[in-house]
């Protein structure tokens, strides 16, 4: 039962992630005609800067994989985020049940 448990609560997660995306509808151009973008961040600011400072700059490699949107770039972003946050957790909690188990085996060897 457990192990179906999980299942659903990962496919929650997805559905979580993925409906509040689908429903999102562009905004309307701003008054100067430009279109708004919405998950716009600090990568875009940064590469706008760099071609001020250094108009003819070209990028050492290219990508692998462009996203179709904005907001697929960020769910990738955030997905990389909670698997990091995840992978943390994993590894402070282990590291803590090992050095509880550790204390209660020197205490029986003790006895």
């Amino acid at each position: 039962m457990k192990r179906y448990q999980n299942l659903l609560l990962m496919i929650a997660v997805v559905v979580l992630a993925a409906v509040p995306l689908r429903m999102l509808e562009k905004p309307a151009p701003g008054p100067d005609g430009k279109v708004v973008e919405i998950f716009k961040g600090a990568d875009d600011q940064a590469k706008n800067v760099i071609h001020e400072i250094a108009p003819g700059y070209r990028p050492w490699f290219k990508p692998l994989m462009a996203p179709p949107g904005e907001e697929i770039n960020t769910l990738f972003f955030t997905l990389q985020a909670a698997l990091g946050a995840g992978f943390i957790g994993y590894y402070l909690g282990m590291s803590v049940t090992r050095a509880r188990m550790r204390r209660e085996l020197d205490k029986e060897a003790e006895c």
